[in-house]
């Protein structure tokens, strides 16, 4: 019976969960990521596959986002103009119409909008009636990054909750997606990285419930 010795032994599993411990991925993990990756693409090509009314689509939608730093929520849209063109584009492609981040902040006051995320829903209301806006869709993008304590280095972990309404209030859909990766210095880069790998999924469920929701009664 071949023996190996204490030594190679340690220094093989100390490789093992050195690299398991840096994201680095054995062939039955990369084979179910693959497979994960393909149903997630086939999810989103079934949802986009829904029929949308020329009606509808040309409804205008008003896009707002804002950030949740440790419960404390940040609206100021000149900071995510990044963040909301990763879902405003992605819409635009569909056939949806939706406003630039600079044509929001040139109708709409900020302390309106931060009224908005503080849930007063008649600061909305008001909001899309100075825009013209059928529709309102509000994006919340919690964005936490810290330090593995492991292999020191950075880490980015995103969630995102999107509501779409009608301007009187009315639920039409909710969406949401997690995604986290380590990072270099550029946090923030990383988090718009990981926005736009959830983005499609995202869109895609919103599209789908607002082709079939939308003008009803």
């Amino acid at each position: 019976m071949l023996r190996i010795p204490l030594i190679i032994l340690f220094a093989w599993l100390s490789a093992a969960t050195a690299a398991q411990a840096q994201g680095f991925k054995f062939s039955n993990e990369d084979q179910t990521d693959k497979a994960a990756e393909a149903e997630r693409q086939a999810k989103v090509q079934s949802l986009l596959a829904t029929p949308c009314r020329d009606k509808i689509k040309n409804q205008k939608i008003m896009v707002l986002i804002g950030e949740d730093r440790n419960g404390v929520i940040f609206a100021g849209q000149a900071s995510y103009s990044a963040h909301v063109e990763a879902i405003n584009q992605r819409l635009k492609s569909l056939g949806l119409r939706t406003y630039t981040p600079e044509e929001i902040r040139r109708q709409i006051a900020q302390a309106e909008i931060d009224a908005y995320f503080k849930n007063n829903p008649d600061a909305a209301i008001s909001a899309s009636k100075r825009l013209a806006a059928q529709y309102i869709l509000r994006g919340l993008i919690a964005t936490q990054t810290g330090r593995n304590p492991i292999i020191n280095v950075n880490q980015v972990s995103i969630s995102m909750n999107f509501t779409l309404t009608g301007a009187n209030g009315r639920m039409i859909s909710q969406a949401n997606a997690r995604n986290e990766s380590y990072a270099g210095r550029d946090t923030m880069g990383m988090a718009l990285t990981l926005i736009n790998e959830r983005a499609d999924e995202v869109v895609a469920q919103m599209y789908n419930d607002y082709c079939q929701k939308a003008g009803a009664r």
